[in-house]
This record gives structure tokens, C-alpha cells and sequence, in this order.
């Protein structure tokens, strides 16, 4: 099924000071990792625009464009997007193939008390590989020996929102992933640094507009 554009009105007020506590907290954490490992042990690991995600979190809720509550990071990283959208009331999952991240992104969510379940996998699902493998070169978009998904209880078509900062040339490799793999209707949001957010729906061929 094609993917097609939607526009998603960001939230254009300021942040709560919860949400900017938690992208503070979330930033110092980051850099201190970074320290202690005197550089960036994971190249792909590139934060994103944590506030500009939030705003489109909640323009995507308050305009409501997702056909459900259920959000996953791809990718999660430190976890911040899954936190923010814990934050704003959705259930909450992260999927990360590094697993120092992952325990990262637990004890952010546990100091904040978020409710979101964080599983060490790859993002490609069963049955994904033959596209992931069109990246070779991006380590972290390979099947993993253990499936995510199969952990979490749940298939990638069971999420409403999905989240992903891909890196440059590996776009075209999500927006396949979820194409085949998301439900009718899913929405992925996507970062693309200067280009900003990026909000694509799952149709049925043929409907062409948002």
C-alpha cells in the first residue's frame, strides 16, 4: 500500500515545563554518556529536534490523525520520543538494536516515571529482510537473532504512530518497512534534520490525498 503525505498542524504553544524538564534531563544525559565514552560510540545515534517531535506528537493527537493510541520509536535510542509520547497519554514502546541504549533509555524513563516498555531488537520484522538488506551499510537497520516484536507481544501492525530519525540514505528503506508492515491508516512520523518533521499515512491504492 502507498504512503501519502498528511499535515500535521504542530502544537504552537509553549512547552510544559514537564516536557522541558524531560528534553533538559534528556540532553545532559546524552552528553554524559558521550563523555564517559570520550566520543560517540554509535555514529548512527544523532538525537533529534526533541521539542519540534512533541509538537507534532500533539498536533497528530489534538487533530486527531492516528486511528489509535498504540506508539512505537524505531530506532528509540535514549528513548525520547517514546518518553514524550508516554507524556502525552499514548501507550508507549521503543525498539533499539544497541543495548547500552536501551538502559539508557530505561533509567530516563524510570527517573521521570513514564510508563513505556523499551525491547533490544532490530526494527525490521520478520519477513523485512530482504528490504532492510537493500542498506547493508547501516548495521542497525539488519534482522537481529532475536525478533523484537515476538518480545513485545506485539507486530508492527498493531501501532497507530510510529517514529523514526532515519539516516540519510536509509529513508527510502523505512518508508518500505513500513509500507509493507504497517496497518491501513498508521501514521509514520519522521525527522529529516533541516527538512524537519515529515508525516506520511498508510492508504489503500488509489486515495492520494490527506
Amino acid at each position: 500500500m502507498p504512503l501519502v503525505d498528511v499535515t500535521i498542524h504542530p502544537y504552537e504553544g509553549p512547552l510544559p515545563a514537564e516536557v522541558q524538564r524531560y528534553i533538559e534531563a534528556a540532553q545532559i544525559q546524552i552528553d554524559h554518556f558521550h563523555y564517559k565514552a570520550k566520543g560517540t560510540p554509535y555514529p548512527a545515534f544523532v538525537p533529534s529536534d526533541f521539542a519540534a517531535l512533541y509538537r507534532t506528537l500533539r498536533g497528530a493527537i489534538e487533530g486527531h490523525f492516528a486511528t489509535g493510541r498504540r506508539f512505537c520509536e524505531w530506532g528509540s535510542g535514549f528513548g525520547i520520543g517514546a518518553g514524550l509520547a508516554a507524556m502525552l497519554g499514548l501507550e508507549s514502546y521503543g525498539i533499539e538494536i544497541e543495548e547500552p541504549l536501551v538502559t539508557e533509555a530505561e533509567r530516563l524513563a524510570e527517573h521521570f516515571e513514564l510508563d513505556v516498555e523499551f525491547v533490544c531488537g532490530s526494527l525490521v520484522p520478520p519477513g523485512g529482510e530482504r528490504l532492510a538488506a537493500r542498506t547493508a551499510e547501516f548495521a542497525w537497520l539488519q534482522p537481529a537473532a532475536d525478533d523484537a516484536y515476538d518480545v513485545l507481544g506485539l507486530e508492527p501492525e498493531d501501532f497507530d504512530l510510529i517514529f523514526a530519525y532515519p539516516w540519510p540514505g536509509e529513508e527510502f528503506a523505512i518508508d518500505d518497512l513500513f509500507a509493507k508492515f504497517a496497518a491501513e491508516g498508521a501514521i509514520l512520523l519522521s525527522y529529516h534534520g533541516v527538512q524537519g518533521m515529515r508525516a506520511q499515512r498508510k492508504v489503500k491504492p488509489g486515495r492520494r490525498r490527506s
